[in-house]
């Protein structure tokens, strides 16, 4: 990438930030045509989480990675999606702490900060999509799940993102939770059957003598199962409970009534949350997030749902094309 950018000294260059929860990643790029000179990656970008001088070192890092020190005079647009900001208000706290440390970002590098927008990173990932379009509907279903209604490349309606404990319906955390509330139904007489119980056990460390699968899985060794499932899933922040959704898949790929039935109602689940965005015929859903990838687990039931509504779903890896694309409009004056 370096050997191309040095073979075009007279091009004007923009640079696409996309901020999430986990990491920050930046990308350089013509500003005429979007063709990618670099890359950088930091820590992570949520601008309402991580505080402002961290986020302002995280910034710096990732984009001194992307953009060279004898190219950055060049840049003539940078364009951020974070986490815990909006494009739709530029004095919600989110989009002021994004702003303030991208800015400092941009001076320490020394890098031109003339042309600056700031919005979400689900904005950002809308724009990712082919023709970076301006109008639509954003369906993220990862650790957590929310749809956004997009006028203009700004959010004007939201439906759930409300949070581990009070929504992200159908989300991983949902579906993990569901696999340890399916095993402990099932160890205490209240549930079927299900391989989640073996598996959910087996990664909480449940010795060997109290998992299902025994020859005589008695009262005394469901007891034992839940006094070790119970604590050890309390010492730990609730949103981890996401990372036993893997388990139900497996279990549903091995015709686990029980698995297949938790990732029907997490499609059901994802389904209502684009219908409450009352969505028009062929309106178009850009879609992100693991749950909803290539190899998602929900791509296809969610697809057909939605199939009967009209509609389709254009997933997106990230935000990252997506910004380098609102960049570009903001050099050309389209979006600002």
């Amino acid at each position: 990438m370096s050997n191309d950018l040095n073979q075009e000294r007279a091009v004007d260059l923009v640079v696409g930030l996309d901020a999430g929860g986990t990491r920050t990643r930046a990308v350089l790029a013509a500003a005429e045509d979007g063709r990618v000179f670099g890359e950088g990656a930091a820590g992570p970008g949520n601008a309402l989480t991580v505080p402002v001088p961290r986020l302002t070192d995280h910034l710096a890092e990732a984009i001194g990675q992307a953009v060279p020190e004898r190219a950055r005079a060049r840049v003539v647009a940078v364009s951020g999606g974070f986490a815990g900001a909006t494009a739709a208000s530029t004095e919600e706290p989110g989009h002021v702490n994004a702003r303030t440390a991208l800015t400092a970002a941009l001076r320490r590098l020394g890098v031109p900060a003339d042309r600056l927008r700031i919005c979400s990173d689900i904005e950002a990932a809308f724009a990712s999509a082919p023709g970076a379009p301006a109008d639509g509907l954003a369906l993220v279903a990862g650790t957590g799940a929310v749809a956004l209604r997009i006028t203009g490349r700004r959010t004007t309606a939201t439906v759930d993102g409300d949070g581990w404990l009070l929504g992200d319906d159908g989300s991983g955390f949902w579906i993990g939770r569901s696999a340890v509330r399916a095993a402990l139904r099932m160890a205490d007489g209240r549930g079927p059957t299900t391989l989640l119980a073996g598996s959910v056990g087996q990664a909480l460390g449940v010795p060997a003598e109290a998992l299902p699968g025994t020859a005589d899985w008695s009262r005394a060794h469901r007891e034992a199962y839940r006094m070790h499932v119970l604590p050890a899933v309390m010492a730990e922040l609730p949103i981890r409970l996401a990372r036993f959704a893997p388990l139900v898949v497996e279990a549903a790929a091995d015709k686990d009534t029980v698995a297949e039935e938790i990732l029907g109602q997490a499609a059901y689940q994802l389904t209502a949350t684009v219908r409450a965005l009352e969505p028009g015929p062929g309106e178009r859903i850009v879609a992100t997030g693991g749950l909803l990838g290539p190899e998602g687990p929900l791509t296809g039931p969610l697809t057909a749902r939605l199939h009967t509504l009209g509609l389709t779903l254009d997933w997106v890896p990230d935000g990252c094309r997506g910004a380098v694309a609102l960049a570009r409009l903001a050099y050309d004056g389209a979006d600002r």
